[in-house]
């Protein structure tokens, strides 16, 4: 498994294979549909929706126009609390951390939370090169490592998988992590939780060292939240000596009060909740054996390219997400491609605009990315903080083709247009100049509408690839201005 997937085919030849694993596609759909309809229902109960989102939204962009004011007011309360910062400026640094900080402690065993920022960084594979093996603790995440698998879903990563499939993994791989399957384990909801639940109690109860991400941070008191919906992150979070928790600079919030908004809209817009099951809060340290949490706290504050995207006055809305995977629930690509095709641990319409940020756009992969979207808008209507994910999207194509100034590793640099898009910067250009001039515009759409017979039905040449699943619109009888100079209306509007 990788972090990144950079090795992968770019979107639309990974999409084109995913499409054609009817099983795959039968799995997407029967759990997406249940899950936003679920949501829906539950956002309905809410009378204030609207305010609620768009007071997290203001949270979000407040808090991220002043990170560096409360980056450093939260390194402050963490180490009042008596807990330890450490600034990880790229994904390499934050694994070289977190290793010495294992591997300090003696132990070569860890426990995990689920975590998309460890995920990001690629830190089990880091872990293991460093003879530090990683156990996940979420069930989905469990089915995925057990599988040698990468996540497909920001909320439930093994969603791609069925019952059946997810029986097979733990008969066959359960035992060479620890505890084997019991014997005639069948596909049953209640079965297969048991046995994830035997399997990784002896995790719990052996390990000295957890690590987590975080969903939020409070910058005025350093207290770290984790939502969860099976207790397995509480464990991890209270049971281990030593805890240390990676999390991206952008998921900090300034104060407790700020937590009321998060806590309605994150768990009613992930698992369709009125509220989780399990709001796991740590501060610092505890000095008592008997008491619950870590008796050594480490917190790893991870940039990987989240500057180089906070510059992007466009862009920066994608560091308002609070992961809650409401827009890969909605989204018709999402729905027939899995989250595999994306080639990021981000999938989905917001792993579109955020993996070309944090990663750029010069890899195949993440060039193709912008271009994964129908632009159809339901990801906006669903968000929970007002990420306008089709705004982004065309802002991200623009730079993909034409290329510009952008901010890499915190300098600004100029992208060349990427391989691919002549003939699309070409047609833009035209137009440009054509909607520049309206006596050309007009004479074009005269021209248009007279040799309307002789139209193909399908663009040539690298049109094709568009007209091959979409009808040309069938050019009218005269232009728009013709018709309203000719009509009645034409000649009020000349009155």
């Amino acid at each position: 498994m990788s972090g990144t997937y950079l090795g992968m085919p770019a979107f639309p030849k990974a999409a084109h294979e995913a499409v054609h694993d009817a099983t795959l596609r039968g799995n997407l759909r029967h759990a997406t549909h249940t899950i936003r309809a679920k949501r829906a229902n539950a956002v309905a109960e809410v009378s204030d929706w609207a305010a609620l989102r768009e007071a997290g939204k203001r949270i979000k962009d407040h808090t991220l126009r002043h990170l560096d004011r409360y980056l450093v007011q939260l390194e402050e309360s963490v180490t009042a609390a008596g807990g330890k910062v450490h600034w990880a400026a790229d994904a390499d640094e934050a694994n070289r951390i977190v290793a010495d900080l294992v591997k300090a402690t003696g132990e070569s065993e860890v426990v995990k939370v689920k975590s998309m920022a460890t995920q990001e960084i690629g830190l089990n594979e880091a872990l293991e090169a460093e003879g530090i093996r990683a156990y996940e603790t979420d069930l989905a995440e469990l089915i995925v490592q057990l599988g040698k698998d990468r996540p497909s879903h920001i909320l439930v990563p093994a969603i791609h998988r069925n019952r059946g499939e997810i029986r097979d993994i733990f008969r066959s791989e359960m035992s060479e992590w620890g505890r084997p399957a019991p014997e005639g384990l069948t596909d049953t909801p209640a079965e297969l939780a048991e046995a994830a639940r035997l399997h990784l109690r002896e995790k719990f109860l052996r390990a000295k060292v957890g690590i987590s991400g975080a969903n939020f941070m409070v910058a005025e008191t350093g207290t770290l939240v984790v939502v969860e919906s099976e207790g397995n992150g509480r464990m991890c979070l209270t049971l281990p000596e030593t805890l240390i928790s990676v999390v991206g600079i952008e998921k900090i919030v300034p104060t407790w009060r700020d937590l009321e908004v998060f806590l309605q809209t994150l768990p009613r817009s992930s698992t369709a909740e009125r509220m989780n099951p399990y709001t796991s809060m740590w501060t610092g340290t505890t000095d008592s054996e008997a008491a619950d949490g870590p008796r050594t706290f480490h917190l790893v504050l991870l940039d990987n390219g989240r500057t180089d995207t906070l510059a992007d006055e466009v862009g920066r809305q994608a560091l308002r997400c609070i992961r809650c995977s409401a827009c890969l629930n909605v989204c018709p690509v999402y729905e027939r491609a899995g989250g595999h095709a994306y080639g990021s641990v981000y999938p989905g319409p917001i792993g579109a605009i955020l993996s070309p940020q944090l990663r750029g756009v010069t890899s195949e992969i993440d060039a193709s990315l912008p271009y994964a979207s129908s632009l159809c808008g339901a990801c906006y209507d669903v968000c929970p903080v007002a990420i306008d994910i089709p705004e982004v999207l065309v802002h991200l194509r623009e730079r993909v083709v034409e290329g510009g100034e952008v901010t890499a590793n915190g300098n600004k640099v100029v992208l060349k247009p990427a391989k691919g898009h002549a003939a699309e910067r070409a047609a833009m250009r035209a137009a440009r100049w054509a909607f520049g001039r309206p006596g050309a515009l007009r004479a074009g759409q005269r021209l248009a509408s007279r040799t309307r017979r002789l139209h193909p039905r399908s663009l040539p040449g690298p049109g094709k690839a568009w007209s091959g699943t979409r009808d040309l619109p069938a050019v009218p009888a005269e232009p728009f201005r013709d018709w309203w100079q000719r009509t009645q209306g034409g000649k009020d509007g000349a009155k």
